[in-house]
Protein backbone atom coordinates (compact mmCIF):
# COMPACT_ATOMS: atom_id res chain seq x y z
CA UNK A 1 0.00 0.00 0.00
CA UNK A 2 1.31 3.44 -0.54
CA UNK A 3 2.36 5.73 2.31
CA UNK A 4 -0.05 8.66 2.13
CA UNK A 5 1.95 12.08 1.84
CA UNK A 6 0.11 15.33 2.39
CA UNK A 7 1.24 18.96 1.75
CA UNK A 8 0.70 21.26 3.73
CA UNK A 9 -0.62 24.52 2.51
CA UNK A 10 1.95 26.32 4.28
CA UNK A 11 5.10 24.98 2.62
CA UNK A 12 4.22 27.18 -0.58
CA UNK A 13 4.43 30.40 1.88
CA UNK A 14 2.23 32.21 3.65
CA UNK A 15 2.17 35.28 1.04
CA UNK A 16 2.43 33.15 -2.12
CA UNK A 17 -0.63 31.00 -0.94
CA UNK A 18 -2.74 34.45 0.37
CA UNK A 19 -1.91 35.56 -3.26
CA UNK A 20 -2.94 32.19 -5.56
CA UNK A 21 -5.62 30.36 -3.25
CA UNK A 22 -5.25 27.16 -2.51
CA UNK A 23 -7.45 26.17 -5.48
CA UNK A 24 -4.17 26.48 -7.62
CA UNK A 25 -2.05 24.27 -5.01
CA UNK A 26 -4.29 21.22 -5.59
CA UNK A 27 -3.17 20.74 -9.47
CA UNK A 28 0.42 20.84 -8.48
CA UNK A 29 0.22 18.52 -5.82
CA UNK A 30 -2.02 16.28 -7.32
CA UNK A 31 0.49 16.19 -10.12
CA UNK A 32 3.28 15.68 -8.00
CA UNK A 33 1.85 12.60 -6.49
CA UNK A 34 0.60 13.42 -3.09
CA UNK A 35 -2.21 11.87 -1.68
CA UNK A 36 -3.92 14.86 0.17
CA UNK A 37 -3.76 18.96 0.78
CA UNK A 38 -3.32 19.93 4.38
CA UNK A 39 -6.17 23.36 4.23
CA UNK A 40 -4.83 25.94 6.52
CA UNK A 41 -7.39 28.09 7.33
CA UNK A 42 -4.93 30.99 8.77
CA UNK A 43 -4.02 31.39 5.06
CA UNK A 44 -7.78 32.23 3.88
CA UNK A 45 -7.63 36.01 2.43
CA UNK A 46 -11.63 35.27 3.23
CA UNK A 47 -13.29 31.99 3.73
CA UNK A 48 -13.94 30.03 0.40
CA UNK A 49 -16.66 28.13 -0.36
CA UNK A 50 -15.82 24.68 1.70
CA UNK A 51 -17.64 22.41 -0.41
CA UNK A 52 -16.21 23.95 -4.15
CA UNK A 53 -13.58 23.44 -2.85
CA UNK A 54 -14.00 19.63 -1.66
CA UNK A 55 -15.41 19.15 -4.94
CA UNK A 56 -12.10 20.16 -6.97
CA UNK A 57 -9.63 18.32 -4.26
CA UNK A 58 -12.09 15.17 -5.38
CA UNK A 59 -11.68 16.16 -9.16
CA UNK A 60 -8.22 16.06 -8.26
CA UNK A 61 -8.16 12.47 -6.01
CA UNK A 62 -7.23 14.04 -3.19
CA UNK A 63 -8.10 14.24 0.34
CA UNK A 64 -7.66 16.86 3.09
CA UNK A 65 -6.56 17.54 6.72
CA UNK A 66 -8.01 20.59 7.56
CA UNK A 67 -5.96 22.89 10.07
CA UNK A 68 -7.22 25.42 12.39
CA UNK A 69 -5.38 27.69 14.08
CA UNK A 70 -7.45 27.09 17.35
CA UNK A 71 -6.58 26.21 20.67
CA UNK A 72 -8.95 22.94 22.40
CA UNK A 73 -8.93 25.16 25.76
CA UNK A 74 -8.80 28.83 26.52
CA UNK A 75 -6.90 30.52 29.29
CA UNK A 76 -8.95 30.26 31.61
CA UNK A 77 -9.11 26.50 31.05
CA UNK A 78 -12.90 26.20 29.79
CA UNK A 79 -13.41 24.49 26.00
CA UNK A 80 -13.48 27.05 22.84
CA UNK A 81 -16.78 25.87 21.86
CA UNK A 82 -17.89 28.36 19.79
CA UNK A 83 -14.54 28.29 17.87
CA UNK A 84 -14.81 24.74 17.28
CA UNK A 85 -18.27 24.37 15.95
CA UNK A 86 -17.57 26.80 13.50
CA UNK A 87 -13.98 24.85 12.41
CA UNK A 88 -15.53 21.63 12.40
CA UNK A 89 -18.44 23.11 10.78
CA UNK A 90 -16.15 24.13 7.64
CA UNK A 91 -14.11 20.60 8.22
CA UNK A 92 -17.30 18.52 7.13
CA UNK A 93 -18.22 21.17 4.61
CA UNK A 94 -14.63 19.88 3.00
CA UNK A 95 -15.39 16.04 3.90
CA UNK A 96 -11.57 16.42 5.71
CA UNK A 97 -10.50 13.29 6.75
CA UNK A 98 -9.17 14.96 10.16
CA UNK A 99 -9.33 18.58 11.45
CA UNK A 100 -6.20 19.79 13.45
CA UNK A 101 -6.06 21.72 16.45
CA UNK A 102 -3.75 22.77 19.13
CA UNK A 103 -4.07 21.85 23.04
CA UNK A 104 -4.40 25.75 24.68
CA UNK A 105 -4.13 26.18 28.23
CA UNK A 106 -5.58 22.30 29.47
CA UNK A 107 -5.30 22.21 32.78
CA UNK A 108 -6.96 19.73 35.83
CA UNK A 109 -9.72 22.39 35.91
CA UNK A 110 -10.73 21.72 32.91
CA UNK A 111 -13.98 20.45 32.07
CA UNK A 112 -13.10 17.06 30.62
CA UNK A 113 -17.26 16.31 29.87
CA UNK A 114 -17.55 19.20 27.54
CA UNK A 115 -14.85 18.14 25.97
CA UNK A 116 -15.95 14.16 25.78
CA UNK A 117 -19.93 15.04 25.08
CA UNK A 118 -18.31 17.19 21.91
CA UNK A 119 -15.97 14.55 20.38
CA UNK A 120 -17.95 12.13 20.29
CA UNK A 121 -20.80 14.01 18.44
CA UNK A 122 -18.08 15.44 16.07
CA UNK A 123 -18.22 13.87 12.44
CA UNK A 124 -15.02 14.77 11.59
CA UNK A 125 -11.98 13.40 13.97
CA UNK A 126 -9.68 15.37 15.72
CA UNK A 127 -6.00 15.47 16.13
CA UNK A 128 -4.06 17.48 18.18
CA UNK A 129 -0.85 19.06 17.11
CA UNK A 130 2.26 19.90 19.37
CA UNK A 131 2.45 23.76 18.80
CA UNK A 132 5.29 26.17 19.27
CA UNK A 133 3.72 27.86 22.10
CA UNK A 134 5.32 27.40 25.67
CA UNK A 135 1.54 26.33 27.01
CA UNK A 136 0.45 24.14 24.05
CA UNK A 137 3.81 22.62 22.90
CA UNK A 138 4.71 21.16 26.31
CA UNK A 139 5.00 17.33 26.46
CA UNK A 140 3.97 16.37 29.61
CA UNK A 141 0.53 18.42 29.29
CA UNK A 142 -0.30 16.74 26.13
CA UNK A 143 0.56 13.31 27.15
CA UNK A 144 -1.71 14.10 30.17
CA UNK A 145 -4.42 15.30 28.27
CA UNK A 146 -4.00 12.19 25.86
CA UNK A 147 -4.16 9.71 28.27
CA UNK A 148 -7.18 11.56 30.14
CA UNK A 149 -8.74 11.04 26.45
CA UNK A 150 -8.02 7.58 26.65
CA UNK A 151 -8.95 6.40 30.07
CA UNK A 152 -12.80 8.28 29.32
CA UNK A 153 -13.01 6.71 26.16
CA UNK A 154 -12.54 9.20 23.65
CA UNK A 155 -9.36 8.58 22.53
CA UNK A 156 -7.86 11.61 20.10
CA UNK A 157 -5.01 11.09 17.77
CA UNK A 158 -1.88 13.36 17.28
CA UNK A 159 -0.12 15.25 15.00
CA UNK A 160 3.08 14.91 15.77
CA UNK A 161 5.17 17.67 14.51
CA UNK A 162 8.70 17.05 14.58
CA UNK A 163 9.99 20.04 14.30
CA UNK A 164 7.66 21.83 16.48
CA UNK A 165 9.24 20.24 19.60
CA UNK A 166 12.85 22.66 19.20
CA UNK A 167 10.23 25.74 20.28
CA UNK A 168 9.16 23.67 22.97
CA UNK A 169 12.89 22.59 23.91
CA UNK A 170 11.70 18.75 23.88
CA UNK A 171 13.77 16.24 22.57
CA UNK A 172 11.72 15.03 19.33
CA UNK A 173 12.93 11.01 20.33
CA UNK A 174 11.62 11.61 23.59
CA UNK A 175 8.23 12.97 22.51
CA UNK A 176 8.24 10.06 20.07
CA UNK A 177 8.37 7.67 22.63
CA UNK A 178 5.99 9.03 24.72
CA UNK A 179 3.23 9.88 22.31
CA UNK A 180 4.12 6.99 19.52
CA UNK A 181 0.46 5.19 20.56
CA UNK A 182 -1.34 8.35 19.72
CA UNK A 183 0.10 9.07 16.34
CA UNK A 184 -2.03 9.31 13.57
CA UNK A 185 -0.41 12.47 11.34
CA UNK A 186 3.10 13.25 11.34
CA UNK A 187 4.16 17.22 10.31
CA UNK A 188 8.19 17.19 8.73
CA UNK A 189 10.69 19.69 8.62
CA UNK A 190 13.24 20.72 10.12
CA UNK A 191 14.89 23.39 11.94
CA UNK A 192 17.76 25.57 11.90
CA UNK A 193 18.91 27.95 14.83
CA UNK A 194 19.75 31.05 12.57
CA UNK A 195 22.04 33.23 15.32
CA UNK A 196 19.06 32.31 17.66
CA UNK A 197 16.17 32.24 15.56
CA UNK A 198 14.70 29.17 14.70
CA UNK A 199 13.43 28.64 11.48
CA UNK A 200 11.78 25.61 9.60
CA UNK A 201 14.07 24.77 6.81
CA UNK A 202 13.77 21.14 4.46
CA UNK A 203 14.57 17.96 5.77
CA UNK A 204 17.95 16.07 4.07
CA UNK A 205 17.48 13.14 2.47
CA UNK A 206 20.37 11.66 3.85
CA UNK A 207 19.57 12.56 7.77
CA UNK A 208 19.12 9.62 9.70
CA UNK A 209 17.28 11.86 13.05
CA UNK A 210 13.93 12.25 11.26
CA UNK A 211 14.05 8.55 9.27
CA UNK A 212 14.32 7.41 13.13
CA UNK A 213 11.86 9.55 14.33
CA UNK A 214 9.20 6.79 11.86
CA UNK A 215 10.31 3.67 13.51
CA UNK A 216 8.30 4.36 16.57
CA UNK A 217 4.95 5.38 14.64
CA UNK A 218 2.95 3.12 13.01
CA UNK A 219 3.76 1.64 9.47
CA UNK A 220 2.32 4.01 6.80
CA UNK A 221 1.49 6.58 8.61
CA UNK A 222 0.27 9.92 7.02
CA UNK A 223 2.76 12.62 6.57
CA UNK A 224 3.04 15.80 5.67
CA UNK A 225 5.56 18.31 3.78
CA UNK A 226 5.52 20.90 6.12
CA UNK A 227 8.67 22.94 5.46
CA UNK A 228 9.41 25.33 2.71
CA UNK A 229 9.07 24.35 -1.30
CA UNK A 230 10.79 27.52 -3.00
CA UNK A 231 11.91 27.39 -6.44
CA UNK A 232 10.46 27.57 -10.43
CA UNK A 233 9.47 24.39 -10.88
CA UNK A 234 6.89 23.65 -7.43
CA UNK A 235 5.79 20.79 -8.94
CA UNK A 236 9.13 18.50 -9.25
CA UNK A 237 10.22 19.98 -6.06
CA UNK A 238 7.14 18.38 -4.43
CA UNK A 239 7.40 15.27 -6.25
CA UNK A 240 11.19 14.88 -5.38
CA UNK A 241 10.08 15.61 -1.15
CA UNK A 242 7.02 13.32 -1.74
CA UNK A 243 9.08 9.95 -2.85
CA UNK A 244 11.83 11.24 -0.19
CA UNK A 245 8.55 11.04 2.40
CA UNK A 246 7.28 8.12 0.99
CA UNK A 247 10.12 6.05 1.36
CA UNK A 248 10.73 7.09 5.28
Amino acid sequence: MKTPVLVAASAYGADFVRQVGHAHLIPIVAAAGAAGLEIRRELFVELPDFEDLHGLLAKHKLFSVYSAPIELFRQDGSLARDELDQVMDEAQQLQSRFLKVSLGHFSPASNMLDWSRFVAQAPVPLLLENDQTEHGGKLESIANFLAVCSGTGVPVGMTFDMGNWRWSGVDAEVAARTLAAHVQYVHCKGVWNDKGKLKAIPLDEDDAVWRRLFSHFPRGVQRAIEFPIIGKDLEAMTRDYVAMLASA
